[in-house]
């Protein structure tokens, strides 16, 4: 094989490697673009904004609080099971409720009701809360979330797009500043 005159085969290899390193730089660069666009381009779900119920607000007796849940709007329905929502519902008196996600601030662990002591614990890292989601003791910096609600026609709707996360707090407590 005879080379142009004033190309070397390392100049060849060069160029070809400098094509290659192109070619798997834009296949790398195709997904980190779309999911950096991704909130640009796809909208929000159409049941992102839904007040779901859980339930009668009769089933929610004054001064107790009682576990519910709800399917997630945005679920698909190969999700089955995971995509029912737990939350714990505190009557406090008449139309007066909080309703509280499942999950401790910490990391995340679902968090249980002791009717005994009126306290949440958490049975990872003995996060503790008082009935009312705000901080008792433990690795939590802050109390429960709190999801915003309403009664209409005698039901107990929440709203279902705001899933509480770790990193957000702005939006989830309603008028009720977060528990420290």
């Amino acid at each position: 094989m005879t080379l142009p005159r004033g190309l070397s085969r390392r100049d060849i290899l060069l160029k070809i490697g400098i094509v290659f390193n192109g070619l798997v730089g834009a296949v790398l660069a195709i997904p980190i673009v779309r999911y950096i666009l991704s909130p640009v381009t796809r909208g929000r779900r159409p049941g992102y904004e839904t007040w779901l119920s859980l339930g009668s607000i009769d089933q929610f007796p004054a001064g107790q609080t009682r576990l519910a849940s709800y399917r997630n709007p945005m679920a698909n329905p190969w999700d089955g099971e995971t995509a029912n929502v737990a939350c714990w519902v505190r009557h406090i008196d008449g139309e007066s409720f909080q309703v509280f996600a499942i999950n401790c601030a910490h990391l995340g662990c679902p968090v249980r009701w002791f009717p005994q002591s009126s306290l949440f614990m958490c049975p990872c890292h003995g996060g503790v809360y008082y009935s009312d989601g705000s901080r008792a003791s433990g690795p939590p910096e802050r109390g429960l979330f709190e999801y915003t609600f309403k009664i209409e026609n005698g039901r107990l709707l929440t709203k279902a797009g705001e899933m509480p996360t770790p990193g957000s707090s702005a939006g989830i407590y309603g008028t009720r500043p977060p528990c420290a």
